[in-house]
């Protein structure tokens, strides 16, 4: 017989598509032995990634027998990595005058081992090929840093010792189970919105235009205080809504997830789910109650992420919630079994937002790592050690 051996190489859809989705059927995402997330990509692989300026996808594969036991995937993208200010506020004429300092940065998501040789010595040798097999085709981009997000064991730092990852940040995944005053910003509009607001904040992508303007994000929400623009025709424009806003304002964007994948809840006992199904059962008979009701999870189901989270003033908070509740009865219009979003744990806007936490990450794990040394477009330090700022911004493709 011949010895068993890992190939990583580059993925080729022809070949490799039901491989990679064998793969991504039998891992689970969350406590082994628990409830686990399963992950239905819907015939396209690199769906996760596929929306982003430049990605790589490689796979493991088991020789002799050709069979597909691993999956990465990488994205590149510029983002905000720190913040400088301005000639104008250097010279004093405006001293709250800030501009956002880019850097290249690499995005390693979706690793996935198949539980059958997750703990093989032929998979951990071949898993040693893989960081620098797609670090070489990240310098060859001229990217400057690595970042990875999970909450998969797989891929923590603690199986991965050749990675020595930094951990910048830890945010807080919210789902919540699918009236406010709010109106909806022109592509044009938002992406004014955000650059003039936001470019500042961590990770913000440097092609905030791509996503807006991208046929999965639904559009781009404000809520503001019913006094300040009583009506759609008493909207200033943008350019007056930025020189003159309101005391307070909140403003978030949704991405339409649900035509990339579909999720399913698995390990759960008949017990807990014929007391979900009781919950429905009485919402639908009894809705004055207002019983919380647990929607269809244990079948695949489709999300709305909610991206770009942000505002200002004292009812900043409260204002969220409205739009997190507009966001829900948009997602269950489109028959979304949840709304899911994800943000700084010091984010102050966090309070604002409705979640279970059965369906929460408190702690999602955010690791970093340098891959050369000059890596931003002005002096920053090393961002991988830096502090965490208040917030960051998701990009939606990555989700």
């Amino acid at each position: 017989m011949s010895e068993e051996a890992v190939v990583i190489r580059v993925f080729k859809p022809e070949r490799d598509s039901e491989g990679v989705e064998m793969v991504e059927r039998r891992c689970e995402v969350g406590p082994s032995g628990k409830m686990s997330l399963f992950t239905d990509l819907m015939g396209d692989p690199i769906c996760r990634i596929r929306h982003s300026p430049a990605f790589l996808m490689l796979v493991a594969e088991m020789r002799p027998d050709r069979e597909i036991v691993g999956v990465i995937r990488g994205c590149i993208k510029t983002v905000t990595c720190g913040k400088k200010l301005s000639r104008n506020a250097k010279n004093g004429s405006d001293i709250n005058a800030t501009l956002p300092i880019y850097t290249k940065l690499a995005y390693i998501l979706g690793l996935r081992v198949s539980p059958s040789h997750s703990s093989s010595l032929a998979w951990r040798n071949g898993f040693e090929e893989t960081e620098p097999s797609i670090r070489t085709w990240l310098r060859t981009k001229t990217t400057k840093l690595l970042s990875s997000s999970s909450r998969t064991a797989a891929a923590t730092p603690s199986s991965a010792p050749l990675l020595s990852w930094s951990s910048p940040s830890s945010p807080t995944e919210s789902g919540y189970p699918t009236e406010s005053p709010s109106s909806d910003s022109p592509p044009r509009d938002a992406e004014t919105l955000y650059r003039r607001r936001f470019s500042t904040t961590e990770f913000f992508p440097r092609d905030i235009d791509s996503i807006l303007t991208n046929k999965l994000s639904l559009g781009t929400f404000l809520a503001l205080p019913s006094q300040s623009f009583p009506t759609v025709d008493s909207w200033p424009g943008i350019e007056s809504f930025l020189s003159d806003p309101p005391e307070s304002w909140a403003v978030l964007s949704i991405w339409n997830s649900k035509e990339v994948f579909r999720l399913e809840v698995r390990g759960a006992s008949r017990v807990k789910r014929g007391l979900a199904k009781t919950t429905r059962i009485v919402d639908r008979a009894l809705p004055w109650l207002k019983i919380p009701s647990v929607p269809e999870l244990f079948r695949p189901f489709g999300l709305h992420f909610l991206y770009g989270l942000g505002g200002e003033g004292p009812d900043s908070v409260s204002l969220t919630r409205a739009l997190c509740g507009f966001a829900h009865n948009l997602a269950k219009k489109s028959g979304c079994g949840v709304i899911a979003t994800e943000v700084a744990c010091r984010d102050p806007l966090r309070l604002g937002i409705p979640h279970w936490k059965k369906l929460s990450c408190a702690e999602d794990l955010w690791c970093m790592k340098r891959l050369g040394e000059d890596y931003s477009d002005g002096a920053v330090g090393d961002w991988t050690k830096s502090p965490p700022g208040p917030s960051i911004f998701v990009d939606p493709r990555e989700v």
